[in-house]
């Protein structure tokens, strides 16, 4: 495909030069009638003498040689400040006495002019890794969200509001915690992501216990397993759940390895972590809801909706499209 900026498609560059070569016209006639300059016309002639109609193609504009190239040692070092110190072009600049515009270029060509790309922590490239097939990984992990009181929370009233329809719960139900207060409680939302599919499972607990966990990832290798899903690994934080030697033995049991993340190192589960990103927009805060009742029995429809509708920008389709682990089909 011909660059946004060309005058003529390869197709009729074709014609210009054939009018030209075959049927013998003038190169100014040629190029009036296509619009172009005659030293473009005689160009596309002179190609087509010599390559015939494979000539036509786009070429790379890239030159051959290139004098005033930043030398690698340089690169190197821009890199390396970048990389170490996330230093901006201004800076980088200044220590190394070259243009900042020069910096820039050099960290556009290595992927590295937006810090987004790098890993905050150590300042290393961030490796992104994906399971070749459904079930090969799953991640767990524990999201909280506080319940909402009866009338509606501080999200969408004023905390005075809020508070009030707090007390009032709390004179109905009788729950009152520390000094007295309403006690409206904690929701433990315990997830499941499928690493290459993407595809989500999730439910309400009362805690964050192991045994809530392991309940938790019967169901869910069961729930995986009713889609043609036969689930491999499970990775994990260094949650008390998951260092238990119950969970552990429930792995053993399901025939799953069970693996952990590296302690302070929340990015290698990061996939569940931004789920919970999307699960708190998408659903926990995304409207009013009147009551926490409201909002949990508005968790299944969302769920539905992000593993069958929603496009998946890693995935490029719905999660669910990627579900192709049949029986045998994966080995």
């Amino acid at each position: 495909m011909s660059h946004a900026n060309a005058a003529l498609t390869p197709r009729a560059r074709l014609r210009l030069a054939k009018l030209i070569v075959e049927d013998r016209w003038t190169v100014a006639v040629a190029a009036k009638m296509f619009m172009v300059s005659p030293p473009t016309a005689r160009k596309w002639a002179a190609r087509f003498r010599a390559e015939g109609p494979a000539g036509m193609i786009d070429r790379s504009s890239r030159p051959r040689s290139m004098p005033a190239r930043t030398p690698p040692a340089v690169v190197r070092r821009i890199v390396k400040a970048r990389w170490r110190r996330r230093l901006g072009p201004a800076q980088i600049a200044g220590e190394l006495g070259m243009p900042a515009s020069t910096v820039h270029a050099v960290l556009v060509r290595c992927r590295l002019n937006r810090l987004s790309r790098i890993d905050r922590v150590t300042g290393e490239p961030i490796r992104r890794y994906e399971h070749d097939y459904p079930g090969s990984m799953i991640h767990v992990d524990v999201t909280k969200f506080g319940n909402i009181p009866d009338g509606g929370g501080h999200r969408f009233l004023t905390r005075q509001q809020s508070k009030a329809n707090g007390r009032a719960q709390a004179l109905r139900t009788g729950q009152r915690g520390r000094q007295y207060r309403p006690l409206i409680g904690t929701a433990f939302l315990h997830t499941v992501i499928d690493d290459h599919s993407r595809v989500a499972y999730a439910e309400i607990c009362s805690d964050e216990k192991a045994a809530t966990a392991i309940g938790v990832l019967h169901r869910a290798v069961a729930w995986f397993a009713a889609r043609g899903v036969t689930v491999e690994r499970v990775l994990s934080d260094n949650g008390s759940a998951y260092r238990s030697h119950a969970w552990a033995d429930a792995c053993t049991a399901l025939s799953i390895r069970p693996k952990r993340t590296r302690p302070y190192r929340p990015q290698t589960n990061g996939k569940i972590e931004r789920f919970h990103r999307t699960l708190a927009d998408g659903w926990a805060y995304a409207r009013f809801y009147e009551s926490e009742t409201e909002r949990r029995a508005a968790l299944p429809a969302w769920m539905h909706f992000y593993n069958h509708h929603r496009h998946h920008s890693a995935v490029g389709a719905p999660p669910i499209s990627r579900l192709n682990n049949l029986p045998g089909h994966h080995t």
